[in-house]
């Protein structure tokens, strides 16, 4: 598990899922002395997304940033490495093989596969989507269960994945994935001071809006 220093202040970003230009205004509005936290799903779906690669790992390099793994990102590292028909099935249906073709999507496999599952703050923890309540252990696509069981034991958790209109907080965990993707926005969180900084993302909200009410907890809609 990553650490922060017990000093410096914090943006959790939510999944940015190729809407590089709106990573690169929301990048903007952040004080540059902070350090920000990419929380998974840097890939796929949208239409920019070896920028959005590009920038994330610029900001990794500098040492501004830490880029945990997501789901998205795990699946396409698993297909790479297998070389079976599920795997070629998989990456004929990724969005981000697709863009980049196989040549350079393998240049990144040894980034992909490296990126950290967690980072542990003063009181608050990042992941991508939460933990699996029967170990403990980062699960990168689980919803309800976690939901339903944490117990605020790493502190304030901060998860992407599951898109919701605004960043909201579920007792003790908070949810930022805002679907840029999707026409939403694409939202920071600081857990130090509990502020929000939001920039629009790709397409009117309304196209998702039904989808994103079926997944999200039910007292957060």
């Amino acid at each position: 598990m990553t650490s922060a220093s017990p000093t410096q202040r914090h943006w959790v970003i939510g999944d940015v899922h190729g809407c590089a230009h709106s990573l690169q205004q929301l990048i903007e509005q952040l004080p540059a002395a902070d350090r920000l936290v990419l929380c998974g799903d840097v890939i796929n779906r949208g239409p920019r997304i070896l920028e959005a690669m590009e920038l994330a790992w610029d900001l990794v390099q500098s040492g501004r940033a830490i880029w945990l793994q997501g789901n998205h990102e795990a699946d396409l590292v698993l297909s790479l490495r297998q070389g079976t028909w599920r795997a070629s099935s998989s990456l004929a249906g990724c969005d981000t093989y697709r863009q980049l073709g196989d040549r350079l999507c393998r240049s990144w496999l040894e980034r992909l596969q490296q990126l950290p599952l967690t980072y542990r703050g003063q009181d608050w923890v990042a992941t991508h989507a939460g933990f699996d309540p029967l170990s403990w252990q980062p699960h990168l696509s689980i919803r309800a269960p976690f939901w339903q069981a944490y117990d605020g034991r790493f502190g304030t958790a901060i998860v992407g994945h599951t898109p919701v209109q605004a960043v909201k907080r579920f007792g003790q965990i908070v949810m930022i994935d805002t679907g840029a993707c999707y026409g939403g926005e694409l939202s920071a969180y600081c857990p130090e001071t509990g502020a929000v900084r939001s920039v629009p993302g790709l397409r009117p909200w309304s196209a998702s809006a039904g989808w994103m009410a079926q997944v999200q907890p039910a007292s957060l809609a």
